[in-house]
């Protein structure tokens, strides 16, 4: 693994507080910055032992989360866990199929991904297109959360991503449960899909697990930031998505920029 200097230990400590901060303050979205931080702030080389290492911290953010929202009564425990095990077990199909791929295309793909992330954030109409199916029968429910959860599990693990965007509206697709009963419940999802890739890469060397500790660190301080700075300003939430999601594409047009001359050899 790469041997760090003070410096880059100190940023490395602020990036996992920015991810969590962000998760706290609007529910999701923190863990699509995670990959860039530690690539272009941070400073680390290789983008294959990034995506293991920020998937290990995201989950270890995510299932930290859950405590207060299950605490809450938040948490659907039933359709939680059967979203999440055919989920955790495509996860695992999609790093293998991550590893496979030439880390710089790689980042590429997930910076488009990114983009697509943005525009659900600043288009609400376009998460509306999905109507929850409140008054479907239970078979066809499970069947839903076992499909959805496949599909977002496949995606969270090739890109080495918690997937919480994808995961909450889900959720709300498959079963027509309220959004805040949807962020609780997904916690579970992303801790689950991230511990998936993170075990795959390090079973592959591809994860330093002291970067991910100091990431961890940060995550902490940030989420709890994050969760008080919610609580007081709930009511500026569209305007923190609209922030968010512009911090986002810039990072992605970065991205794009910096890895598309994976696509010219």
């Amino acid at each position: 693994m790469v041997e760090l200097s003070l410096l880059q230990h100190i940023l490395a400590i602020l990036s996992g507080a920015i991810i969590g901060f962000a998760l706290g303050l609007i529910g999701g979205g923190g863990s699509i910055l995670a990959v860039p931080l530690l690539l272009y702030v941070v400073g680390y080389p290789n983008p294959h032992v990034v995506i293991g290492t920020t998937a290990l911290a995201v989950s270890a953010n995510a299932y930290l989360a859950m405590i207060p929202h299950a605490r809450a009564g938040n948490v659907r425990w039933r359709a939680a866990i059967t979203f999440a095990i055919p989920g955790a077990l495509a996860a695992l199909c999609g790093a293998l199929l991550g590893k496979l791929v030439n880390g710089h295309k790689l980042l590429f793909l997930f910076a488009l991904l990114m983009l697509a992330v943005a525009y659900f954030m600043v288009h609400p109409s376009a998460q509306r297109l999905m109507k929850p199916s409140q008054h479907a029968p239970a078979l066809e429910k499970t069947a839903l959360l076992i499909g959805v959860g496949t599909a977002t599990g496949m995606l969270a693990g090739f890109f080495g991503i918690g997937g919480g965007f994808l995961i909450v509206p889900g959720l709300m697709l498959a079963t027509g449960m309220p959004i805040l009963n949807a962020i609780g419940s997904s916690l579970f999802s992303v801790g689950t899909f991230g511990l998936t890739t993170a075990l795959s890469y390090a079973w592959s060397g591809l994860l330093d697990w002291g970067v991910a500790a100091l990431f961890i660190i940060g995550g902490v301080l940030g989420g709890w930031l994050g969760v008080n700075l919610a609580t007081r300003f709930g009511h500026h939430k569209n305007r923190l998505n609209r922030i968010f999601a512009f911090i986002v594409i810039v990072t992605a047009v970065y991205m794009l920029y910096r890895n598309i001359q994976a696509f010219h050899h």
